[in-house]
């Protein structure tokens, strides 16, 4: 069975991290598996991003578009994308038959440390460095984050390193393609923000 898995959460969250992690760990055991980095489609599919309303809609459609012909085509796909509004991830719950949203949270103030040190990654440089100006469009602080009502994954990257994290999201992934996966939270994450 083939699935689709949405890692969502602020930038700077570990979504990259934990997805490329993943991703080698169920390659090495012989799974096709594609991380689909929105903010590598994004110099794509909208090389001069601007980042509106319009724009983000057509940036997720069609991230959702691409995971459903791989899904399709026999390759279990994780999605790196933040998708601050829930309509996006709703999006490729409606059309995915197979598909988890694993959110990773931590702190605000954690997330940007984190993003400021960024290197070598497809996401903007030092994306809360553009927060609060005007025009400005980033989650969490310029945009409210929509965090998932019903995730099948919740996990605090901020007591995980990345190699803890990517261990419970590919053995939740493991249980979730042979259909005993149950929903899971390591910690209370509302009580951090």
């Amino acid at each position: 069975m083939t699935w689709v898995a949405w890692l969502t959460g602020l930038p700077g969250s570990g979504k990259s991290s934990v997805g490329r992690e993943v991703a080698v760990r169920l390659k090495g055991r012989g799974m096709r598996v594609r991380v689909l980095e929105l903010d590598e489609i994004r110099r794509v599919v909208t090389p001069s991003p601007r980042y509106t309303a319009e724009e983000r809609e057509v940036v997720y459609r069609a991230l959702v578009y691409m995971a459903w012909l791989l899904y399709n085509e026999g390759v279990s796909v994780i999605i790196d994308a933040t998708a601050h509004r829930r309509q996006f991830r709703d999006a490729a719950r409606a059309l995915i038959p197979a598909f988890a949203e694993i959110f990773l949270c931590a702190p605000l103030p954690t997330c940007r440390v984190r993003a400021g040190g960024r290197q070598g990654s497809y996401a903007p440089a030092d994306v809360y460095g553009q927060a609060g100006r005007k025009g400005s469009t980033v989650p969490g602080v310029d945009e409210v984050y929509e965090p998932p009502l019903h995730p099948e994954l919740v996990l605090d990257t901020e007591e995980l390193h990345v190699t803890q994290a990517a261990d419970q999201v590919v053995g939740f992934l493991e249980a979730f393609q042979a259909g005993q996966a149950t929903a899971s939270v390591t910690t209370n994450c509302e009580e951090k923000r």
